[in-house]
This record gives C-alpha cells, sequence and structure tokens, in this order.
C-alpha cells in the first residue's frame, strides 16, 4: 500500500528581493534526517516568497487599481456590506479574486504581485535545487484559490516544473473493467493543497515537502514551457462558466436586444454593477 509524508521545511525567514531560494531552501531543510530532501521529494513553495525574491513586491496606495492592472476580464463581481469582492481572470490567465493581489504579509502601502511567469520560476528553481543536490525533485509553486460551488479556499498549483501536473487515466479500466472516459486527476493541485496543511496560512512556514510519490517526477528532458501547471488552466473553449450568472444575464440579454434591432433600456446601461434587473423589469 502506497504512503506519504508531509512536512514543513522550518527556518525560512523574510525573503528580500534577489534572493537565491534554492540555497535560502537547501540550507533551511540542511542534512537532519527529519528535513533532509531526498531523491523523488517534490516541494511546495507558496507563490509568495517567489515573488518577494523577484521583486514583485510593489508601491500601491490603492489595492483595487493595483487589482484592476492586472486584470484581462471580468468574471463577476459582487457588492457586499465589506466592498466589492472581483473574481477576475489575471494576466497568467487564472481566474481567482483579486487578480492574485495580496497585500498580507508585506509592508502597508504595498501589494505583492504574483510571479510574471510560475511555471519559468519553478524551472528555475528546480534546476537549482537538482545542481546542487545531486539528485531529481519536483517543484510546485502554489497560491490559494477559492473553489465554484464550495466554501471556502484550498492552494493550487500555478507553477510547476520537473513532474506531472496531471494524471490522464482516459482508457484504463476501473475496479470493476470499465473503461474510465474523463478521469484526469489534477495531481499537482491535490499536492498542493494537501502541502498548505502542514505549511499552514500564519505559521510563516512557506515550503513544505512531499515525499512518497516519486514515479510523479521526471529527469531533466521533462523541463519544458508545456509540462507546468498552465496546463491546468482550462481553455476558453471548454471552460463552462466564463461568466457568473448575473455576468452572463447581461451579456445575453444585450445580445437579444442587438438581434432585436431593439435600444437598450436606461436601466441597462446605468446599471454599473453587472446585476440583473428585478422582477419588474427595474434595476
Amino acid at each position: 500500500m502506497r504512503s506519504i509524508t508531509l512536512f514543513a521545511v522550518p527556518g525560512i525567514g523574510e525573503i528580500t528581493p534577489g534572493a537565491d531560494l534554492a540555497a535560502v531552501i537547501l540550507a533551511a531543510a540542511g542534512s537532519a534526517p527529519e528535513t533532509a530532501l531526498r531523491p523523488g521529494d517534490i516541494l511546495a513553495v507558496t507563490s509568495k516568497i517567489v515573488s518577494k525574491a523577484e521583486g514583485r513586491q510593489v508601491a500601491a496606495e490603492d489595492r483595487e487599481q493595483a487589482i484592476t492592472d492586472e486584470t484581462v476580464r471580468v468574471v463577476a463581481s459582487k457588492v457586499h456590506p465589506g466592498g466589492v469582492t472581483r473574481i477576475v481572470e489575471n494576466k497568467l490567465g487564472i481566474v481567482s479574486a483579486a487578480a492574485g493581489v495580496d497585500n498580507s504579509n508585506t509592508p502597508a502601502g504595498t501589494v505583492l504581485l504574483l510571479p510574471v511567469d510560475p511555471d519559468a520560476s519553478a524551472r528555475a528553481l528546480c534546476a537549482g535545487l537538482r545542481r546542487e543536490l545531486g539528485f531529481d525533485v519536483g517543484v510546485l509553486i502554489t497560491d490559494t484559490l477559492g473553489r465554484a460551488w464550495r466554501e471556502g479556499q484550498t492552494d493550487a498549483a500555478i507553477g510547476a516544473a520537473g513532474m506531472d501536473v496531471m494524471l490522464d487515466l482516459r482508457g484504463t479500466a476501473d475496479a470493476f473493467g470499465q473503461e474510465m472516459k474523463a478521469t484526469m486527476t489534477a495531481v499537482a493541485d491535490e499536492i498542493a493543497a494537501a502541502a498548505d496543511l502542514v505549511k499552514g496560512k500564519t505559521s510563516q512556514c512557506p515550503v513544505a515537502v512531499l515525499r512518497g510519490l516519486p514515479d510523479l517526477v521526471h529527469p531533466e528532458g521533462f523541463f519544458s514551457a508545456d509540462r507546468g501547471a498552465r496546463a491546468l488552466v482550462r481553455p476558453a473553449a471548454r471552460d463552462m462558466f466564463r461568466l457568473g450568472s448575473a455576468e452572463a444575464w447581461r451579456e445575453g440579454y444585450a445580445a437579444a436586444c442587438h438581434d432585436a434591432g431593439l435600444p437598450l433600456p436606461g436601466w441597462f446601461t446605468a446599471g454599473a454593477n453587472g446585476t440583473a434587473p428585478a422582477a419588474d423589469g427595474q434595476n
């Protein structure tokens, strides 16, 4: 029976721009039996320290403007007593709240943006670790995301290198001999979520190691842009949920008016929050 082990790497301090993350992680892991890295280990690294090392901490008195600057497409927005929540697609193609812009664990008046290319960041970190270790490990860059239809958040992989991010089980047989036709397991996301259980959100342990799945880790030739976590982003052509419900309603209503040669009513054009009208036709 397969078993896995998860542990956080302690002793990683504040990361500054230009920091060599491979050196920092190796120094923290050290040679102690309980934390020293081994062949086939998979490291889950919080995107926050990658962003800090890459100088993605920027001055932003207005976080909302920073979110707007990182947004490619608004998926949904909702006004609530605490302000406005925007679910958007960012420049990486990732759909998340606030475009991944983070103002926690960073000085007041600054925000952290996600790495410019998390897969490239993962490849660089993975190569640096392998060079020093002399054996193969895998690397995931993780970030916290909400889930459609589910409360709460979980960590997911936004960057990956040296390992499988998906296990495609289509065409194989299940325990009853039936062919599986749709099963594709996002193992990178599963590992990222599991790693967060030992990293925690407030314990300042930004790196965790998963041990026990060496078959997911591959040698140097496996490094390529098309094998990273970007492969987990669903293409628009297959995305059945491109918009929030209110935004989809407005888009459909506008299309119907256009097809019928009718002008949009005043309440429609005045509505700035993307909501559908009330039952009486007024908003």
